[in-house]
């Protein structure tokens, strides 16, 4: 799925990345904790999440991601802009709350990983 289609279906604003909405992603998780993601995360490219911190650019970068979706309305201030723009990252923001928008986009083709029952 390109993000320009994530933007599309999300109905999400764009703050960075403008010339990388044709980008094709393949996977996605929701997540609010950073650690969560650092934990199960595998080959995704799409993070949404509701944390509006620099932390989640930098744990987002770290897992080579393409693109971050704020939901619940959240919006990204300067720091979380000029962080993504250094990483070469697509920032979204929606006002659909994470499992509306996380079904939205599993419905239209976009999958996450399974994670694995211990």
């Amino acid at each position: 799925m390109k993000i320009s289609k994530i933007a599309e279906l999300l109905s999400a604003e764009v703050y960075t990345g403008r010339e990388l909405l044709e980008t094709s992603v393949y996977s996605a998780c929701g997540a609010d904790m950073m650690s969560d993601v650092l934990a199960f995360v595998k080959d995704q490219s799409v993070l949404l999440t509701g944390l509006v911190n620099p932390q989640v650019v930098r744990t987002a970068e770290m897992m080579d991601m393409r693109c971050i979706v704020f939901v619940r309305g959240k919006k990204p201030d300067q720091t979380i802009i000029d962080l993504a723009k250094q990483a070469n990252m697509v920032i979204l923001a929606t006002g659909l709350r994470m499992y509306c928008a996380c079904g939205l986009l599993y419905s239209n083709g976009l999958v996450g990983t399974e994670v694995k029952k211990q």
